[in-house]
Parts: C-alpha cells; structure tokens; sequence
C-alpha cells in the first residue's frame, strides 16, 4: 500500500490537477480556485484509475475529491437501463442527498443521468430514473439492496465504487451490506474509499475489496481541527440540570454566536430537548432518524438557509452534512463513541473558519471523556471548574449512567422546586428567589402531570359520596316527619308499605338510595 501523506500545496489550483474543461468551468462558477489538502491528493490518483484510500477529519472537502474526478470521467460513454456506471454508497440519507446535489453543481455542463436511491421516497419513482439509465447512482445500503432484490437492479455495469464515511457505516451495522454489495460488483472497478478514522475494522475491509490503493492521509487519523476551541462544562446528572446548563451556556455565547448544532444520544432526547428550547423562546428545530425523509430535508434546509439558529439533532447529523458556517456545537449528551466526538466538532470550524464546541458533562460521563481524551490525543480544557466542584443532586451517584438512556424523571417536581430556591404550600409561592410568572409557567408545563388521572377519580368518587349522603339525610328527615305526624293522628306509619305504583324493590323505603335498583318492567 503507496502513501501520500505531505501534500505540496502551495500555488496550486484545481486546473493543475488534470480535470477537464467543463469541471473545472463549473468549479470556478462555484468560486473555488484552489484544492484542499484531500483534494489535492485523491484527485490526480483517481483521475488515473487508481484505487484510493483517503483519510481526513470531517469538513475537508473529502465529497469533491470524488465528485470531481467522476464527472471527468464519466464524459465518455453512456448508462444502459437498470445498469448504473458509477456508484456512491452513503450511511445516510441527508449524506446522499448532499452527494446528490454535488453532481447536479458541479456537472451542470454534462448531461448526466443521476438516480437517489434512499429510504423515504416512493419505489416507483427510483425505478423510472434506473430504467432510463444511471450515469451516477447514489444510495444508501439498504434501499440498494432492495431494489437489487425486487430484479429492478444490475450492478454488473458498475465502473467506479466510491464509499464515503466507512467508520460511519461501521457505527451503524452497514459492514455486512457493504461486503454483499462490493462482491455483485466487477473485480474489475476502480474504488474510492473514505473515512475520517480508521478502526480495525475499516483496515481489513480496505484490505479485502481494494488493490494497490494509494493511501491520501492528510491528518492524524481521529484528529480535530486546530481552529476548534474545545471545552467540557460540568452539570448536574438530572435532566433539568443539564438543560438550564445548556440555556446558560446558549446565553453566554449570544454575542459570538451565529447558529449551533445541539447534539443528543437518542432521539427521545432530541424531542425533549427541542420542545424545552421552544418553550423557552429559543429559535430551534429538531432533526432525528424517526422522522420523515421531507421533514428532515426541510429542517436542513431551514436551518441553512438561517430561518433556525439552533438545531437539535442525533448523530444523523453529525457525519458529511455540508453547513459551512456553523458557529457552535453544543453536545447536550457526552458521545458514547469517541469517535462521534470528532464528527459532531467538526460540523464547526470548517473551510478555515474558527468555531466552538461545548460539552455538557455528568460525573457518570468520566470514562468516556477519557476515551476521547485518548483519542484526539490531548486533554480539554474546563469551561468553569471540573467534576469535583458539583454538588450531588439527591439520588446521584457515580454509577456509569444506564445503557438505555438517561435518568428516569420521577421526583423531577420536587426536585426542580428546590433548585428554584421555591416553598409551595397551599397553591402559594413563598420562595423570594422565584423566577418570574411566565418562567414559573413554562417549567411547570415542562413537568409530567403524573397525578392528574388520580386527583380527577378521588374527587369523582367524593362527590359521589356525598350526593348519596345528602340524599339519605333528606329522605330520614322526610320519615321522622312523616312519623311524627302519624303519631298526632293516631295511626303509626306502615314504613313497608309499598305504592302500587311503586317499583322498588328489596327493602322500600329502608333501602339506601345507593342500592335503589329499578325493576325491569
């Protein structure tokens, strides 16, 4: 395996690089006049046939280090029905889609046929773009291999196999796809294979389905970016802790702030979070794999064209997604997986531009800072004191937080009155540090109304005991007047006797109205 891993990049423009005339046309509309270090290495390689190995933190340009080469490529000759040329294979469809809209930018002065197959669109439309031809095909594993076995698919035509984010498709199970999909292809393909770290993994698959790649690493595997500043910020374990933590960080970087990406764990995290911001009159939306293909389309777009300054997004978002001037990137939950560290920064600080990062961090959060810690290879800094100055909220402790998710939320209502420095007795407020009516109101309706079946079935039952009661109480009233007048008379009152009219049954007039029971007639 060749390496090329210093790049000489001085005075060089992308017509150095062998392109064609119409690429690089359509480069100069674009305004870019000179290559990335990634660029510059792959590009020239894969011009030549060659197969490439390209490593590069997330935001480098690695997307027109294939893209352009392709389309150079892909001028001589033409796609036949159901039999793409070319293939790109995305762990995501917010990733293919981007691809997508590369070529349509960047080949704007070819002709090519270009066919998205991913998840969330209807069957029939992908099918119509693959029986006209596929010059480019882009997809995600799984709807590529469904098509593939509805008989709607050959890959037999394949010339060119690009895999972008690899250590992404390994996060996401996508390995055992890959390795089916690579051996319906020819032997024969040229392949460009990309990925910002490179896990065991990723090597032996390298290993397995390219021959002779030229490596193109042009930073230290499961690097950051230097124009990052990166900083941990200690919070309570409690949800509600780590969402004031957040608001008060949000606050404190108004003035540099011009968007932020505010990532979560899992998606019921995402939706909580987003519905809190709403609710305190941050601009957010929300962006998670549940969610539909359109949906999803339209937050990205929303939040790139600055209609949002906050997005609230799972890992979905954290990998290839071309917003080029993010100016923050909060992580509301410490990654799990070191290496999504690395992919969530790098959303900030892209093309040059500096950016921030911040880390809410729990004290069941150490081991895997320490894992990240490890493995960009130096320590981040503390945004205002560490671990240790963070006073236990009650039921804390230091047990590594449970794999399904966060705290349960019982006793969150007691728990956030205290915080409050509030004493609630009788419906009144009493605490003098309270927040304002309007704050009080929204935390309020943040908390789970748990009691309310309850409270709502006691007083149905009250007020049925005492209409009962007070029914009772009239009807003994009404026979010790009747008695008493019987008396004057010199009759006693025949308390048994019925009415012929009268339908009840059991024991008359003696019987408590609760137990009345009307005869069937």
């Amino acid at each position: 395996m060749s390496s090329d891993t210093t790049i000489a990049q001085e005075a060089l423009t992308f017509s150095d690089l062998g392109l064609s005339p119409k690429v690089l046309s359509a480069v100069t509309d674009a305004g870019y006049t000179q290559p990335t270090p990634i660029q510059a290495g792959a590009i020239p390689h894969a011009l030549q046939g060659k197969d490439v190995l390209g490593i590069a933190q997330t935001g480098t340009g690695k997307t027109a280090s294939f893209v352009l080469p392709m389309l150079t490529r892909l001028e001589k000759g033409r796609a036949r029905a159901r039999m793409p040329r070319t293939l790109i294979l995305e762990p995501t469809r917010e990733l293919a889609a981007q691809v997508e809209e590369n070529f349509v930018k960047y080949g704007k002065n070819h002709k090519l046929n270009i066919a998205l197959l991913i998840g969330g669109v209807s069957f029939d439309e992908q099918d119509k773009k693959l029986e006209r031809g596929a010059d480019v095909l882009i997809a995600t594993p799984g709807r590529l291999l469904d098509h593939r076995e509805r008989g709607k698919l050959l890959l037999n035509g394949v010339e060119i196999l690009v895999i972008d984010e690899a250590d992404r498709m390994l996060d996401m199970g996508f390995i055992p796809d890959i390795e089916r999909i690579c051996e319906m292809i020819p032997f024969t393909r040229q392949t460009l294979f990309f990925s910002a770290t490179m896990p065991p993994e990723i090597t032996k698959l390298t290993e397995k389905f390219l021959h002779a790649p030229v490596r193109v690493e042009v930073s230290k595997a499961a690097s950051t970016a230097t124009s990052i500043t990166q900083r941990l910020v200690k919070s309570g374990s409690k949800p509600w802790d780590k969402r004031e933590t957040l608001r008060n960080l949000i606050r404190a970087e108004d003035a540099e702030l011009k968007n932020a990406i505010i990532f979560c764990n899992r998606k019921v995290e995402v939706s909580e979070l987003f519905r809190s911001l709403l609710k305190y009159d941050f601009d957010a939306g929300a962006l998670h794999g549940d969610m539909d293909q359109r949906a999803r389309m339209q937050m990205l777009a929303n939040f790139r064209d600055g209609k949002l300054r906050y997005l609230v997004a799972s890992d979905v978002a954290a990998r290839g997604l071309d917003i080029p001037d993010v100016s923050h990137v909060f992580n509301y939950d410490v990654p799990i997986h070191a290496e999504d560290y690395v992919h969530r920064i790098g959303r900030t600080g892209r093309a040059g531009r500096s950016g921030k990062s911040f880390t809410i961090a729990t004290r069941s959060d150490t081991k895997y800072i320490d894992a990240i810690e490890r493995l960009i290879g130096t320590k981040i800094e503390w945004h205002d004191g560490d671990l240790s100055t963070v006073v236990a909220s009650e039921g804390e402790d230091d047990a590594p937080r449970r794999g399904k998710g966060a705290p349960r939320r019982a006793g969150r209502k007691d728990e956030d009155r205290k915080d409050r420095g509030e004493r609630k007795k009788g419906g009144e407020r009493r605490g003098k540090h309270a927040e304002d009516e309007e704050v009080q109101a929204v935390r309020q309706d943040e908390q789970p109304d748990v009691a309310a079946p309850a409270v709502a079935d006691i007083g149905e039952r009250r007020a049925r005991k005492d209409a009962i009661r007070s029914e009772n109480s009239e009807r003994k009233s009404s026979d010790r007047n009747e008695q008493r007048a019987g008396q004057r008379g010199g009759n006693r009152p025949a308390r048994h006797h019925q009415e012929d009219n009268d339908t009840t049954v059991g024991f008359g007039d003696d019987m408590p109205a609760f137990m009345r029971i009307v005869a069937k007639v």
